[in-house]
């Protein structure tokens, strides 16, 4: 049998599990899930024929080595960070691996390595990123295929809560890493290209200038702007567009309220705040205003940050029972950004009834013959539950498919790459669609750049 080795069972892994399992028999392959917690792995696996879970410590590098080497191919599902010592093992022992995860430099420095023993290093294949650019790189070439010239490009993906589940102010909760969402946005500002102009937006506006977008069927949202939203221009091609906007994206009016956190500075990890396990939450707000011998700390926020009583922050606030006396932080030597964190949780937690949903919006803007067009294309997935939810397919499958396509060599360029070529995406992007996975396109009137509005 073909073995293939999955590293990690978060979170993500339930779908890609779940699809190699049932391809198990027809594809003659034996999965095995190495965590160092293997409670879940063997949840997920039940008592499948052609898998098992075994306790793998990463950091432990004959339990690691000894695994990959039993391996046609490796599956990292760890924490971006861990991924290197995997890869590296995976070159020396002569495997393939696939990861969702973003490019690293050290990563990237293995390529040549990669090559000389005609491995394939395949990153960036989840959702975001991975479908965003498989899906966005389809467009692109086929405007150029018809010999159209790219004039805009803007990307914007959410992980949100679905409709039927969202029943909070904020129109929120927490589908992915909640510390990645306190601390958004920060080192460094915010870049992107606006008819050909390079634009700045620094940390203290980035949540003020947002930019509205409508999906049919799901109504209006709103994107904040990457920190660099540059990054992929020359992956993509696109050196001489005049404008390349990417952005995360949330409900109407998420960002008027969060910005509340960042003027206070409740996001900020640089330093802790003492004798933090001994606030209440109460404490915490308090901390960030000025002293009052009379005013509340209701009262001294609002006027600090100019609130009025009636206004929906203010009730967003609220829900958040950041007022509490009673309610401790409970965390020693914590940041503001993590004691905000941990006072979210609490509210923005998934109930275990909830569904999650992955949003995601491409506009394309190009000249063909002289005239101006424009292309949108969006997605929408929304989850089943706690365990198939819409990350976990929208990351899972798609290294799932990328990796039997390279076990059955239909994937056969070498090297560190992540989905960009249409040997890549076109078999993924195909294959996704029966699993409900679909972008859907329309020609509208060419309108270019929309103003971050508000």
């Amino acid at each position: 049998m073909r073995n293939i080795l999955v590293i990690g069972s978060g979170k993500s892994t339930s779908y890609l599990l779940k699809y190699l399992l049932d391809k198990s028999t027809d594809e003659n392959l034996f999965i095995t899930v190495g965590d160092l917690l293997i409670e879940n792995a063997k949840k997920l696996i039940n008592t499948h024929p052609n898998a098992k879970a075994i306790t793998l410590d990463v950091f432990n590098e004959s339990s690691r080595v000894n695994a990959i080497k039993e391996a046609d191919i490796v599956i990292s599902m760890l924490p971006a960070r861990f991924h290197i010592e995997v890869a590296k093992d995976c070159i020396a022992h002569g495997k393939h691996m696939v990861t969702a995860s973003y490019v690293s430099e050290d990563m990237q420095a293995l390529d040549t390595a990669a090559k000389a023993k005609g491995l394939i290093l395949m990153n960036e294949i989840g959702v975001d990123p991975g479908i965003d650019h498989m899906s966005a790189m389809q467009v692109l070439d086929n405007i150029r295929d018809q010999g159209g010239k790219i004039i805009l490009f803007e990307s914007f993906t959410g992980g949100l809560v679905a409709p039927e589940s969202d029943n909070n102010l904020w129109n929120y909760k927490f589908t992915w890493n909640p510390r990645n969402v306190v601390v958004a946005g920060q080192g460094g500002a915010a870049k992107f290209l606006q008819e050909g102009t390079y634009k700045y937006i620094p940390y203290h506006r980035l949540f003020r200038r947002t930019e509205f977008l409508d999906i049919q069927g799901f109504g209006r949202f709103e994107a904040y702007a990457n920190r660099d939203s540059l990054k992929y221009q020359n992956v993509y091609g696109l050196n001489n567009v005049e404008t390349l906007y990417r952005g995360t994206m949330r409900r109407v009016g998420f960002s008027r309220a969060w910005n509340i956190f960042v003027i206070l500075g409740m996001t900020d990890d640089s330093y802790t705040i003492d004798d933090s396990e001994n606030m209440s939450y109460r404490d915490f707000v308090n901390a960030f205003l000025p002293y009052s011998p009379t005013d509340s700390v209701e009262l001294k926020l609002r006027h600090a940050l100019k609130i009025d009583q009636d206004d929906i922050v203010w009730d967003k606030l609220v829900e958040l029972d950041i007022f509490n006396a009673h309610k401790m932080v409970s965390l020693k030597q914590a940041t503001p950004a993590q004691i905000l964190q941990k006072i979210l949780m609490d509210k923005w937690t998934l109930a275990s009834d909830d569904k999650d949903m992955i949003v995601m919006y491409h506009k394309f803007g190009y000249e063909l013959h002289g005239e101006k067009h424009q292309i949108d294309a969006n997605m929408v997935v929304v989850g089943n539950d706690q365990t198939y939810t819409a990350m976990a397919k929208t990351v899972g499958l798609p290294v799932a498919i990328a990796t039997l396509a390279i076990l059955n060599k239909k994937i056969k360029s070498p090297g560190v790459q992540i989905p960009i070529t249409k040997e890549v995406y076109t078999p993924i992007l195909e294959e996704l669609k029966d699993f409900g996975i679909v972008f859907n396109e329309t020609e509208v009137p060419y309108l270019g750049y929309n103003p971050l509005n508000n």
